[in-house]
């Protein structure tokens, strides 16, 4: 329990003073927050509330869309909007803030290369804020509209052309797991590791969004891939985020509760 982290989009139908409650209620130390959440509450609140309740941040998400347009399709200033994101990491006293780089826009090269410039501009303001950020690599089926970053060897390539304590990469299970390099590719990001997220992968996959389902209601792995990410010396909070309609319908507390079960039944 000591490294479990809610990541708030689990229990969406909670408001963030609720899911900061509920962790605490319930013993777990960690929590990841979601921006519109925090807007909601206010950035001088939360920060209140987590004192208040002696629950820690493990990520704020997120940050990115470097290319300059929206899963909508709209056109958005990512570097600015990261930029704010930095500021709200560092006022709540998170460590992490999670980027979401951005789908193709014009092509696939341009658009990485405007990843990479982008990283590049920010990573010394977050780094003067005590700010880590974390490239988060999405699964191939999402490139086109979420991230043009699709597996972790990507993400450490822009990663490694910075200092380690600015810019690391996040291994999410649901984007990385079908890897056949895997493995590797979390050996080679041994020091650069920011955060591990775990959930299962429905199956059928019917949403390529919101087809995950709770640790042990699918096909991955998850001891085998704790371990590996441990071996690279990832000691840090493990965010079970789950993104899943039929969950956002329940009551946060039972959601909570299913999702401790399955942390410590599938992952510790």
């Amino acid at each position: 329990m000591d490294r479990l982290s809610l990541n708030q989009i689990t229990t969406k139908a909670w408001s963030l003073p609720e899911a900061v409650a509920g962790c605490a209620e319930a013993g777990v130390r960690w929590i990841g927050l979601w921006r519109d959440k925090v807007a909601e509450t206010g950035v001088e609140e939360t920060a209140r509330l987590l004192k208040e309740y002696d629950v820690g941040v493990s990520s704020l998400c997120r940050g990115g869309f470097f290319t300059g347009i929206t899963p909508e399709g709209s056109p958005v200033d990512g570097v600015a909007q990261t930029r704010e994101a930095i500021d709200e990491a560092a006022a709540l006293g998170a460590d992490v803030l999670v980027l979401v780089v951005g789908g193709v826009n014009g092509d696939l090269a341009s658009s990485r290369q405007r990843v990479a410039d982008a990283v590049g501009e920010l990573a010394p303001y977050a780094g003067e804020r005590g700010v880590r950020l974390g490239l988060e690599p999405l699964h191939p089926m999402q490139c086109a509209e979420r991230s043009v970053l699709s597996t972790v060897d990507q993400a450490l390539t822009v990663a490694l052309e910075h200092p380690a304590e600015q810019v690391g990469v996040i291994v999410d299970e649901f984007h990385v797991w079908w890897d056949p390099r895997i493995e590797e590719s979390i050996a080679a990001a041994a020091g650069r590791i920011a955060g591990f997220h775990v959930c299962d992968q429905k199956v059928p996959l019917t949403d390529t969004l919101l087809g995950r389902a709770l640790p042990g209601d699918g096909p991955i792995d998850h001891r085998r891939l704790k371990a590996c990410v441990e071996a690279a010396g990832y000691t840090g909070p493990i965010e079970v985020e789950v993104f899943d309609a039929d969950l956002w319908r329940r009551p946060g507390g039972e959601v909570l509760a299913e999702t401790i079960a399955a942390y410590r039944d599938h992952v510790a």
